[in-house]
């Protein structure tokens, strides 16, 4: 009896033991054979990792190599849920160390769905290497490259800023992104259960980004900004605008607005305080620019410095009576006096006698209606009404005092840096290397003869120095100064606004070879209106500056 129970039991054994053995063998069967493939893909991505290098973003320097935007080293630190073991811990200390939010990071660590979590990016890399030697398990960090502005506010609507990919978004930054942006690396590695690294299979390098070396000049840039701050301070105006220029080279020295913003904190910056005025925005320049006008004039033969117009008190333009801005009665004045006296008047007479069709062709010889060319986006091309098709019976009498037309503050300076350089105007820029490679190729036109273009010169230099100019604000001891002044009211929807103008005075110093030119343009100033006493003030303190910074001899005694 017992023995045949004791058989019994050891075939059920046997049963047992057959059954257990048929499910394994059929379960090995079932994962070698049919699910193999898709198992051997899972067990890869478990145990390899593919991970980008990013490559450095390029410097981007003024002209003497002070650095305007760099990358700093940073840590990024990640976390694979999945292989979070103790997300508590992971939180808490990512609290004490990092200063992270513990609660929200540990509400990501526990959802399991994820396989990645920032811990924090861009981390101290001394605090991320603290963190990390806790060797938390799925807890990881690489290095990583974080945009920064060393000197804040400086020229920052010119470099404009890059953004969390280190991708450029405005500015020079987004202008020569695919030079600045390098070409990013590539590491497979081997983990182990818990996420560590084990061993690298294959390692692509990175390849940095180019450096850019800008025409900007960090010291003449600051002190441009500041001078604006204090105008802008001093008249209550809503902005201000200054250029500085070598005329011969086209450089830009400096190209400066207030307010500013500091580059650093560019998310946090409203769209008007990041854009760059003196490229992207249009006013009506007022009587900066009759010098279009007279040098139309003087080129095609129809005038002399000294020719002389009885001027009435206003000129009747078909609807319209245009008078100079200060009440007088009739005058006769050369041309060389209405435009030191900037007499809307006379200007009209002169252009009155070029015609339009040559007043047109003078507009566009000096670059209006047309970008200059320079290397930063969103240029603005202005707004120049096309003969006859545009043009109504007052027109004539508004285009040679700089209303109805709109330029930018570049196409300004440009054409009057033309002036300075001889006749010749030169395409302006921003960056003059990029890399190993130096820039070249600018483009270069001739405007007006030499001749004449000394005798522009000379009238401009009446507007500084002659007693009772509108410029004389401008003048700067020991310099010879040549420039003009600008008074435009903004126009409305419907019509001129009332009380709202933009002030202005463009200049070159020192007046024989023009080591600078110099634009100052304020925004609706208070108080005083006039560019010859808002802007000009402005002008002679960037100028000054500028001056003894770059050690130019004085040409001129002193007054006393």
């Amino acid at each position: 009896m017992r023995e045949k129970q004791a058989n019994r039991r050891i075939r059920l054994l046997l049963v047992i033991f057959a059954i257990v053995f048929a499910a394994c063998l059929g379960r090995a069967v079932w994962l070698q054979g049919v699910r193999a493939a898709s198992l051997g893909r899972q067990a890869s991505l478990q145990h390899h990792e593919s991970i980008t290098i990013p490559a450095g973003r390029g410097t981007i320097f003024d002209t003497n190599g002070v650095q305007l935007a760099i990358g700093e080293q940073t840590t990024t630190v990640y976390a694979d849920p999945r292989q979070v073991t103790n997300a508590r811990a992971v939180a808490v200390a990512a609290h004490d160390i990092l200063g992270v939010d513990g609660n929200d990071l540990y509400a990501a660590l526990l959802n399991k769905k994820t396989s990645f979590v920032y811990v924090q990016r861009f981390a101290d890399p001394k605090l991320a290497a603290r963190f990390l030697s806790k060797k938390f398990n799925g807890v990881n960090g690489y290095s990583e490259e974080k945009r920064a502005y060393p000197q804040g506010n400086v020229a920052s609507q010119v470099i404009g800023f890059a953004g969390t990919d280190d991708k450029g978004l405005a500015g020079l930054e987004v202008k020569y992104d695919h030079e600045l942006t390098g070409k990013a690396g590539k590491q497979v590695i081997v983990r182990d259960p818990f996420g560590h690294a084990i061993n690298v299979v294959s390692s692509t390098s990175e390849r940095q980004g180019r450096d850019l070396f800008t025409t900007i000049d960090n010291k003449i840039q600051a002190n441009a900004q500041q001078v604006l701050l204090d105008t802008v301070a001093k008249y209550h105006a809503r902005s201000a605008t200054a250029i500085v220029l070598d005329p011969h080279s086209g450089a830009v020295l400096a190209m400066a607005q207030a307010p500013g913003y500091n580059a650093n904190n560019a998310s946090h910056t409203p769209q008007a305080l990041q854009t760059n005025h003196a490229v992207t925005d249009v006013f009506e320049p007022g009587s900066v620019f009759k010098l279009v006008t007279v040098s139309g004039a003087l080129s095609e033969g129809l005038v002399t410095p000294q020719t002389t117009f009885g001027l009435p008190s206003c000129i009747q333009i078909a609807d319209k009576c245009i008078h100079d801005a200060e009440p007088r009665g009739y005058e006769t004045m050369s041309v060389a006096q209405i435009l030191s006296r900037s007499s809307n008047v006379g200007a009209v007479t002169i252009a009155k006698k070029l015609g339009a069709p040559d007043l047109m062709k003078w507009i566009y010889k000096f670059g209006f209606g047309k970008t200059t060319g320079l290397d930063f986006p969103g240029e603005s091309a202005g707004i120049v009404p096309t003969y006859p098709d545009q043009w109504s019976g007052t027109t004539i009498g508004n285009v040679p005092i700089g209303q109805g037309i709109a330029v930018t503050p570049i196409q300004i300076a440009s054409a009057y840096g033309a002036i300075a350089n001889n006749g010749v105007w030169v395409e302006p820029h921003l960056v003059q290397r990029v890399g190993g490679r130096t820039l070249s190729g600018w483009k270069h036109r001739r405007i007006v003869t030499p001749a004449v273009n000394d005798v522009l010169k000379q009238m401009l230099t009446g507007v500084v120095d002659e007693h009772g100019a509108t410029g004389n604000e401008a003048q700067i001891p020991g310099y010879t100064v040549a420039g003009k002044t600008g008074t435009a009211q903004i126009p409305g929807p419907h019509g001129y606004t009332t009380g709202k103008y933009v002030a202005s005075f463009v200049g070159m110093v020192p007046v024989k070879t023009p080591r600078l030119l110099v634009l100052v343009s304020v925004d609706q100033p208070q108080g005083s209106i006039f560019g010859g006493v808002v802007a000009a003030p402005a002008f002679a303190q960037i100028a000054k500056f500028d001056l003894q910074y770059m050690a130019v001899p004085p040409d001129a005694p002193v007054k006393q």
